[in-house]
């Protein structure tokens, strides 16, 4: 629906003009999404360890499996974002991939700007295949085990994407509608809230849904991928598009990108359902 600009000035908005920092030191300056980033994996850690706990896992395994998801969510979310988003800029700068710095057009230190969800995702896929390998674990347990966690994190993080002014999303005049100062002074929907509320919405409900569960095997995990993807679907057409090239496609980056892991989610509950009635046969 198109926004006329004389509705804008007819309705009390909500202002936003956080810098995103916390302290700033002058040598460090703690931010709110590094702190919310933080966040997220050490009340992902806390709760994933009361499961390993009753299942009777070894708590030096989920130690070991910390550190793969950790490792493998910073690198694949720094990929995807240069992979999907600027593979131009970055395949003629390959070392601003992993350094926090920008040397075009002049030295710069940026610290690691641009992480894609859809990147940490695959990174975490790929983390826990190799983790269950040598760790002698079945990998779809350890992913449903991370399912009933991730939407956690992952709305923390859409916290911090507020706190930042990123990931806006497009000009409106409902009332709860943020203006982002630091951005321009339209009243825009809050798309990270958006995605915020969904994330915590789906961890209360897989995990509420998760106590009558006796039999997973990877259930849970595709119930995950089709909420959390196409919540992001859906969600990715209340926001502006992160890049320039988005502007003449039918569907958006985060869209195209959601649209696999929906698909993966449906086949793994179909797989499952169809178990089901094999071992019930």
């Amino acid at each position: 629906m198109a926004v006329a600009l004389s509705d804008f000035y007819t309705i009390q908005f909500i202002n936003w003009n956080h810098d995103g920092s916390i302290l700033d030191l002058g040598f460090y300056d703690l931010r709110w999404y590094s702190l919310l980033f933080a966040m997220g994996f050490v009340l992902s850690f806390i709760l994933i360890k009361r499961q390993f706990k009753l299942e009777q896992v070894p708590e030096e395994k989920l130690d070991i499996l910390l550190i793969y998801i950790f490792f493998a969510t910073i690198l694949g979310a720094r990929l995807g974002h240069c992979m999907f988003y600027e593979f131009d800029y970055y395949s003629q700068n390959p070392a601003e991939i992993f350094l926090p710095v920008r040397f075009f057009p002049e030295f710069e230190l940026t610290g690691f700007r641009g992480l894609a969800s859809h990147g940490g995702a695959i990174g975490i896929l790929i983390a826990v295949l190799i983790y269950s390998k040598t760790q002698k674990m079945n990998a779809l347990w350890v992913l449903d085990k991370l399912a009933l966690v991730i939407p956690l994190a992952a709305g923390c993080i859409r916290v911090g994407n507020l706190f930042n002014s990123e990931m806006i999303g497009n000009p409106t005049a409902v009332p709860w509608a943020f203006v982002f100062e630091n951005v321009d002074t339209l009243p825009r929907h809050p798309g990270q809230l958006y995605e915020a509320i969904a994330y915590f919405s789906i961890f209360l409900f897989l995990n509420l849904i998760s106590m009558n569960v006796k039999r997973e095997n990877g259930n849970m995990f595709g119930l995950f991928l089709v909420l959390m993807f196409s919540a992001r679907f859906i969600l990715e057409f209340f926001k502006i598009n992160q890049v320039s090239f988005e502007s003449g496609m039918a569907m958006n980056m985060g869209q195209i990108l959601s649209l696999p892991f929906i698909i993966a989610g449906f086949i793994l509950m179909v797989r499952k359902h169809k178990m089901d009635k094999v071992v019930s046969s």
